[in-house]
């Protein structure tokens, strides 16, 4: 098992790289720029050689998360630039780095549009950044948290975006536990009958990415916090492992988001390499 965490560039992507080898991590995520803004950064390719020789040689895997005012919902044209943008100089570093891709949150239901019009929205935003983009990075889709039924909480969601695109071959899935635990899609009791069903409509084949967290409430609450993976969770332990003893996730890196502040993330991968490290 691919065990890892968020970190962050305060030194570079080298100098995350070494933390996370440091840290015995075998994959970290990292934003590619400031998190809080779309502005376009022009950053050190030196930097990002050394980021991706350094993790090649250490057989680290990575991928990078858009700043937080990504949307492929945008609620204007300026918005939508801004993102298109944004969204090519991720990739850009992204790519630089060695990394696997860039994880987007799937979008929101736009008020003033229907429901079709919004994953329309969607289409379009991903047809207009990933025709300008011919690099191996990915853009890598990300379950959304909610309440049952919300806006992009299925599996069927994101594997028919991807289908409808025009550049299906680069995107990916990411998988984030707590997300799917808000909205009931996992409910720690149901992952035989999800992963069947990703198996059958071709989720897993796509997944690259999981992003690994307990959640601080019950399933079906709608509420997205995270938790540590052995801290006072909701999810049980016995219910994750099931998740992690999945072969179809066996060469894919689970990234911590958990609060750093309760577990520190080297001690958290430390537990989480200590009982399922060896498992395949």
């Amino acid at each position: 098992m691919i065990f890892g965490c968020h970190l962050s560039i305060k030194n570079g992507y080298f100098g995350a790289a070494k933390q996370a080898s440091k840290m015995n991590a075998g994959a970290f995520q990292y934003f590619p720029k400031n998190p809080r803004s779309l502005s376009v950064k022009d950053f050190n390719q030196q930097d990002a050689i050394a980021c991706k020789e350094f993790c090649e040689e250490n057989a680290i895997l990575t991928v990078t998360h858009s700043p937080y005012p990504t949307s492929l919902t945008p609620n204007d044209k300026r918005k939508r630039d801004q993102v298109i943008q944004s969204l090519l100089n991720d990739l850009e570093i992204t790519e630089a780095c060695g990394s696997i891709g860039v994880v987007v949150h799937f979008g929101k239901e736009v008020s003033h549009l229907t429901l079709l019009e919004s994953y329309q929205l969607i289409i379009e935003m991903l047809n207009e950044v990933l025709g300008e983009w011919d690099g191996n990075a990915k853009i890598l889709l990300e379950n959304n948290a909610g309440m049952p039924g919300a806006f992009g909480t299925t599996l069927e969601e994101l594997v028919q975006i991807r289908k409808l695109c025009d550049y299906p071959e680069k995107i990916g899935f990411c998988f984030d536990t707590c997300h799917a635990f808000s909205c009931g899609l996992w409910d720690g009791e149901n992952w035989s009958d999800l992963l069947e069903k990703g198996e059958k409509i071709g989720y897993f084949k796509e997944l690259q990415l999981v992003h690994f967290n307990n959640s601080k409430y019950d399933t079906r609450l709608g509420k997205d916090r995270h938790a540590p993976i052995f801290g006072p969770g909701y999810i049980k332990e016995s219910q994750f492992d099931q998740l992690v003893n999945t072969t179809q996730l066996a060469n894919v890196p689970f990234i911590l988001e958990t609060p750093k502040e309760e577990i520190p993330h080297e001690k958290e991968i430390q537990l989480l390499q200590e009982k399922w490290g060896d498992h395949f």
